[in-house]
């Protein structure tokens, strides 16, 4: 099984990078595939090795932390690799694991993918297994910052409940300042349709973001 690839980013898409190891491209998907690493450059991607019936994936991560908590993840009923995909690139560990231990339903509900029983079964199903994958420093930190109510309040001016204020909410988890998101929704807006998802807008915004 593969534990990690260190190659060049050849080719970078919305879902995943291409990782050139030694004149061989690896497809791997990723949760931020622009916010990970410059085409070009060199790159360590931690390695989820999947072997189904009728496909052999590769899922990569920054870090260890993104790696294992993928894996626990993929434990709860009704999360797949893409919703799993989907959560980390709306937080980061330590702050999931935050919200899992303190029961924070609000929080997990403004993931990409997750409903309000999905997040139910996340907090019965890991509440008691997260111990050890972030530091218990950076833990309490994500509790007691990236979970408060102000996290939620976009700024944008664009109507509460939208796709663009769930995907502004959940990148704004991931560190990004109101000031590149706001660039990130004017470079948007004018290609926004009314059934757009969260997840495309997300993605889309990284591609705005990785630009600027």
């Amino acid at each position: 099984m593969i534990d990690f690839l260190r190659g060049i980013v050849s080719h970078v898409e919305l879902e995943y990078v291409v990782l050139d190891v030694r004149d061989v491209g690896y497809r791997v998907f990723t949760p931020n595939p622009y916010a990970l690493a410059k085409r070009e450059e060199p790159a360590t991607l931690y390695i989820h090795h999947s072997v189904r019936e009728d496909a052999i994936l590769l899922y990569g991560f920054a870090t260890r932390e993104e790696q294992t908590l993928f894996r626990k993840l993929l434990e709860v009923s009704g999360i797949g690799p893409r919703v799993a995909l989907g959560i980390l690139a709306g937080g980061k560990p330590e702050t999931v694991i935050a919200a899992i231990q303190q029961e924070n339903i609000t929080f997990l509900t403004k993931l990409p993918g997750i409903g309000k029983k999905t997040a139910q079964r996340m907090i019965l199903d890991l509440k008691d297994k997260l111990a050890g994958i972030a530091s218990d420093a950076a833990v309490l930190s994500a509790a007691g910052a990236y979970l408060e109510p102000d996290l939620f309040q976009s700024g944008s001016g664009q109507g509460a409940g939208t796709a663009w204020e769930e995907a502004r909410e959940a990148l704004a988890a991931l560190g990004y300042t109101a000031a590149e998101l706001d660039r990130a929704w004017h470079g948007l807006q004018q290609t926004v349709i009314p059934e757009e998802t969260v997840d495309s807008l997300m993605k889309r915004a990284l591609q705005q973001l990785f630009k600027g």
